[in-house]
């Protein structure tokens, strides 16, 4: 590392934190300059940035190749391991485990650049740190019965599922105030238990050809932009989901008070950087997931829904609490994904195949499905992170009592600290 870039490092470890100098300090400086250069290597590896601006100048300039990258992450990882915890803080203590686990992603992501193939269940375990437990798709077979019998008719049952949800799609005229006004009632809910930075903001961009249905891009600052992609129609419920998913207390809130907390307050320069393929993603989905269900527990989203949502869309809200029943036994089918990702990534199914058990158990349209199975192709084992990690992040969250404040306090420290997978009480 040049001198100005080390120059640069100690400024910005100097902001906002006076503390003694850790023992981890230069392997998390080294380790944000991998992550930089491995996101030079593959288009969309980094997720946010927000620390010196050299850093990021110096990966475009100059980046590793992919071979020097994985021996240097594996040497890394090796230095953060010759750091005998009994001579670190109790913070340091929580940050060595952190960047253990990230550094254990980063080689398994560089490991598949450089062509190495894992299988489904290996995958998820090096990049996110959890091996899924995948259920056959004949349990959910139960399901199916139950949604069959919810919405009666003639044809396939995934027909007239999407038929019953194509009636509470949002008028294109209507989806940016229609949007505005459920990410307003997000952040409402969520600032009433969490204190957010007061510069806080985000910009919302309505975008096509993509292959998710919503992104949060953080620009650091406690600034966000939020995409919501409209290449198929966007129904009702899909605003109050992006709304507290991208926003609060999704990704938004998370990425907040990681900086805040963490990389200003504490000047751990690893939280600086965010790599897409790594446990920190695991945490992000899960718990983003997870807080649509905590801001609006129970009937609470319908009467919302219902109340101010449908209104604005032009739509009738008589039929909002029978979809709210729908939609919680769709809900139902998520592990499917999973196991319909693992089939397809590991050859056991080919695409056609793929896109006929996607059409049967989420009970989509093919063009729904072929959205779905390209985030597939493109993320692979990414798709984990949603199902599962909701479902972790929500036990978690249950163990916290029924009481709703102490259920958005442990929300809160899950979202702005330091926490992996492991650390989820099941």
């Amino acid at each position: 590392m040049t001198r100005a870039l080390l120059l640069a490092a100690a400024l910005f470890l100097a902001v906002g934190a006076k503390r003694a100098p850790s023992p981890l300090d230069g392997i998390a400086t080294d380790y944000v300059h991998l992550t930089l250069e491995a996101g030079e290597r593959e288009e969309g590896y980094v997720d946010a940035y927000y620390g010196p601006k050299d850093w990021a100048e110096a990966a475009k300039a100059k980046s590793r190749e992919i071979a020097a990258l994985r021996r240097d992450a594996h040497v890394l990882a090796q230095r953060l391991a010759a750091v005998k915890p009994a001579t670190l803080t109790a913070d340091d203590r929580v940050r060595q485990r952190f960047l253990a686990a990230q550094l254990k992603a980063a080689e398994t992501r560089l490991a598949m650049m450089a062509g190495e193939k894992l299988s489904f269940a290996d995958e998820a375990l090096g990049l996110f740190g959890v091996r899924p437990e995948l259920k056959p798709l004949a349990a959910y077979d139960p399901i199916l019965k139950t949604i069959d019998a919810m919405v009666p008719g003639e044809g396939p049952l995934w027909q007239r599922v999407d038929a019953w949800q194509n009636r509470f799609v949002v008028p294109t005229d209507k989806l940016d105030p229609v949007m505005r006004a459920a990410i307003a009632e997000c952040r409402a809910r969520t600032v009433a238990h969490i204190r957010l930075p007061q510069q806080e903001r985000f910009d919302l961009e309505f975008v096509t050809g993509k292959s998710w249905s919503g992104y949060n891009w953080y620009k650091g600052d406690a600034h966000s932009l939020i995409q919501v992609n409209t290449d198929l129609p966007v129904r009702i419920d899909r605003a109050v989901d992006l709304g507290c998913h991208e926003g609060y207390p999704g990704h938004h809130a998370l990425n907040m008070l990681l900086e805040r907390n963490l990389a200003r307050a504490r000047g751990w320069v690893e939280f600086t950087v965010y790599p897409l393929f790594s446990p920190q993603s695991f945490i992000a989905e899960g718990s983003a997931n997870a807080g649509i269900d905590l801001a609006f527990p129970g009937p609470e989203r319908a009467r919302f829904e219902a109340r101010r949502l449908y209104p604005i869309a032009g739509l009738d809200p008589a039929g909002a609490t029978a979809y709210d029943r729908l939609l919680d036994l769709l809900h139902q089918l998520a592990g499917a994904r999973m196991t319909i990702a693992a089939m397809y990534l590991d050859g056991k199914v080919d695409r056609a195949a793929a896109l006929d058990l996607i059409q049967k158990y989420q009970l989509v349209s093919r063009k729904r499905a072929e959205q779905s199975l390209s985030f597939t192709e493109q993320y692979r084992s990414y798709v984990i992170n949603y199902g599962l990690g909701q479902d972790m992040v929500a036990a978690d969250l249950a163990k916290a009592g029924r009481d709703p404040a102490a259920r958005w306090k442990r929300m809160e420290a899950i979202i702005s600290q330091p926490t992996l997978p492991a650390d989820l009480r099941r």
